[in-house]
């Protein structure tokens, strides 16, 4: 059976690159640290580290091994975080929520409603650029982040992308502004003015290739970061604009804006990051369920 100490000897040894710093961080001795590796090689039948010059470096079993380090040690943090959900119950439990400024906001509040019906739980949110919103999940400061993309490749944070769901898109302009229209759908997006998410949105670059594709060009009378803003400029008559079409029943309810058309080939997903490979957070469990059975 393996250890799993000696597997910690591993990472600790393979992030210092020499016995002597892992020794500092392990508080144990060099020669200690060594005999015990020496028992790991002799229990997998290979040789983990190899040297070069002053340093250690890891062969190619020893690469595998840390992988599978890793992630033992992974799940072993998620096994703890479970347990401390049952040892909250009846006590009324903080959870920490990020939502990109780019995700709606009426989608948003949809997502975190299950949650908010939990018993016994407390919902701290903020909103704020997806990059921000990802550093304060690597330190924990929060549990799950909401976004309109999956989290970046290129960042190097610990975090896990669980997919909710997507909504085609429909455009939407008040009945004073459909009125000045005069031709059928997507030909009246024509030069016509049109509010549209900044360039960092996941669905922009599908919107210019889609009116591209339809031989129109509206004139882009507004940008916006925030999504909620957009809509308000919208339904104030400032120009036609976009939104996911599962809203359209609210948006047309409010009567401040009628639907002309639908996008369904384009689509906006929506993720839960997490710092869970398996989701166990009751409220993040809540939040996903609910999704896939409402988005697509």
């Amino acid at each position: 059976m393996i250890n799993y100490k000696h597997l910690n000897y591993l990472r600790e040894v393979a992030l210092a690159g020499s016995l002597a710093r892992a020794s500092d961080r392990l508080h144990l001795t060099p020669q200690t640290i060594s005999a015990q590796l020496s028992l790991l090689d002799e229990a997998f039948g290979v040789e983990l580290f190899r040297r070069q010059g002053r340093r250690l470096e890891l062969t190619e079993a020893g690469e595998v091994a840390l992988e599978y380090a890793n992630e033992i040690f992974q799940l072993g943090d998620e096994l703890e975080k479970t347990f401390q959900n049952f040892s909250t119950k009846g006590k009324t439990r903080v959870f920490r929520v990020g939502v990109s400024d780019l995700v709606p906001k009426a989608i948003a509040y949809q997502l975190l409603q299950p949650a908010m019906a939990l018993k016994g739980l407390r919902i701290v949110c903020m909103e704020g650029k997806l990059a921000d919103l990802l550093g304060e999940l690597a330190v924990q400061r929060m549990e799950l982040v909401l976004a309109d993309s999956p989290m970046p490749a290129n960042l190097n944070v610990k975090g896990f992308n669980h997919e909710l769901g997507s909504s085609s898109v429909s455009f939407f302009a008040t009945p004073e502004l459909q009125q000045t229209l005069v031709t059928a759908f997507p030909a009246c997006l024509n030069n016509a003015p049109l509010l549209l998410p900044s360039e960092g949105a996941a669905v922009r670059k599908q919107l210019m290739q889609w009116f591209t594709k339809q031989g129109v060009r509206p004139v882009i009378t507004g940008e916006f970061d925030d999504s909620a803003l957009l809509q308000a400029f919208g339904q104030a008559g400032s120009g036609i604009f976009i939104a996911p079409t599962v809203l359209q029943a609210q948006l047309e309810a409010e009567g401040k804006a009628r639907v002309l058309g639908h996008a369904p080939k384009i689509k906006e997903h929506y993720f839960a990051i997490s710092i869970e490979r398996r989701i166990t957070h009751p409220a993040v469990k809540a939040i996903t369920e609910h999704a896939q059975g409402w988005l697509n």
